[in-house]
């Protein structure tokens, strides 16, 4: 029985790999598009403020999934090592872009505050996981 949730898992997991990877093939395509369209279209080669966080939201969401794809192929495929790094990179890289497309006109303090403490949270995870490492490393 075992044996066989593991097949299940193994094809799950597998599956899940190739939805990820079409759904960042799509969204690679989608950011080239509005690249090219925010380009071509009057006024000619420049970017409004609003063009330019469309872009870098979307360019970091294609980076996101990266790391979700990366995380996935790490985390389920080599077992027996630990998993955390990968989920806090992704982490990081996901409350990153919501600081660089955050409308500082339109976010409550609260808000803000918030999302600073997750900042400093992920932040102070990632140096102890690290800290622990080269710890482990050296005993």
């Amino acid at each position: 029985m075992f044996t066989l949730l593991k097949k299940y898992e193994k094809i799950m997991i597998q599956s899940l790999m190739i939805m990820m990877a079409a759904v960042l093939g799509f969204a690679t395509i989608d950011l080239g598009w509005l690249i090219i369209n925010d380009i071509i279209l009057p006024p000619f080669f420049l970017l409004s403020v609003e063009q330019l966080l469309d872009i870098f939201g979307l360019f970091m969401l294609v980076l996101i999934g990266i790391e979700l794809l990366e995380t996935i192929i790490k985390t389920y495929l080599t077992q027996g090592k630990p998993h955390y790094e990968v989920v806090l990179s992704v982490a990081i890289i996901a409350i990153a872009r919501k600081v660089i497309i955050l409308d500082l006109k339109e976010v409550d303090s609260l808000s803000l505050i918030g999302i600073g403490f997750i900042v400093i949270a992920l932040t102070v995870g990632f140096f102890l996981m690290k800290s622990s490492q080269v710890h482990d490393k050296a005993t």
